[in-house]
């Protein structure tokens, strides 16, 4: 009997997209900045993350950002800043765009949290 996409598979199986996640996500809410060249004009965009992770983050942000745009995020409570770009076109929610961010390279310090271990699962 197969099981729903939204159900854990047993034995090796994962969620979809779950195989390629580099660790694990954590759901907090943060403060955070886009910095970012549009039209060769700088912009400065407020938003707050959803979940990040030590590879990237999900933002909540009152506009949308292209697929591909390569920005820099600056963590309003840290005042730390790292290059990033979005993965991939964000999603319009009755709150804003969800944007999937990957940072340049791996910052596992940038959030400040200690992530679990790529193994655990809830």
């Amino acid at each position: 009997m197969r099981q729903p996409k939204d159900q854990l598979y047993r034995g090796q199986s994962v969620l979809p997209g779950e195989e390629r996640r580099r660790s694990q996500r954590v759901i907090v809410r943060t403060p955070v900045t886009l910095h970012c060249q549009l039209s060769n004009k700088a912009l400065s965009i407020r938003a707050e993350t959803v979940a990040v992770n030590e590879h990237g983050a999900m933002l909540l942000c009152p506009r949308s950002l292209a697929a591909e745009t390569k920005l820099e995020i600056h963590n309003d409570n840290t005042r730390q800043r790292v290059a990033c770009r979005v993965t991939r076109t964000p999603r319009q929610t009755p709150d804003g765009f969800l944007i999937p961010l990957e940072f340049e390279k791996a910052s596992p310090g940038f959030w400040h949290i200690s992530f679990p271990p790529s193994d655990w699962k809830s």
